[in-house]
């Protein structure tokens, strides 16, 4: 839970309920498989990659513009940190995104 709060929960709690929701429609899914369900969790894993990525651009710009604002130069472990703070919201969507859509594969394959 820890990388939720490194991550930045404003971006990290909606993913985690995304996921949540996504994997709750999957087991309904199981038992009454339908299109509209699919197109659901399809939306959902795209929605869950874009605002993973909007998080990191978010937070990409307010760290510029603190090094804007800095008079100091800026190490490049510090860089590097923030880099490396900044990718978890990125990477948790896009694994949400290979979640949701293993889980459309994997129903459409049931209904054929």
């Amino acid at each position: 839970m820890n990388f939720i709060m490194n991550g930045g929960p404003i971006f990290m709690v909606p993913l985690v309920i995304l996921l949540i929701i996504i994997s709750i429609l999957f087991l309904k899914s199981i038992k009454n498989n339908s299109e509209k369900n699919r197109k659901l969790i399809n939306s959902l894993a795209l929605f869950s990659f874009v605002f993973g990525v909007l998080g990191f651009i978010v937070g990409l710009i307010g760290a510029l513009e603190i090094i804007s604002l800095s008079n100091n130069t800026v190490s490049p472990q510090v860089l590097a940190g923030g880099f490396k703070i900044g990718l978890i919201s990125p990477t948790f969507g896009t694994i949400i995104f290979l979640i949701g859509k293993l889980f459309g594969i994997i129903l459409t394959s049931k209904n054929n």
